[in-house]
């Protein structure tokens, strides 16, 4: 998802060609740096669903609710 603001940059990498080649076609890219761009991408969009689980899980925390167990399951 290049942006606006993006640009193309030469980088040279040693990777496993064994990992390139698995992550390609689970990927289904056509390219080796088509490969690596989806692969940043969701290591991008992993990291913010990760962040914002947690900022979510915090202002539950902070909100004081109380959980009651109606079905006794809890309380053992």
């Amino acid at each position: 998802m290049p942006t606006a603001k993006s640009r193309t940059i030469h980088k040279h990498f040693r990777l496993d060609s064994g990992k390139l080649k698995r992550a390609q076609k689970v990927l289904d890219a056509r390219t080796e740096t088509e490969t690596v761009e989806r692969a940043l991408d969701l290591a991008i969009s992993e990291h913010e669903r990760n962040r914002l689980a947690v900022e979510a899980n915090q202002k539950f925390l902070r909100s004081s609710v109380v959980i009651r167990d109606v079905f006794g399951t809890l309380e053992k």
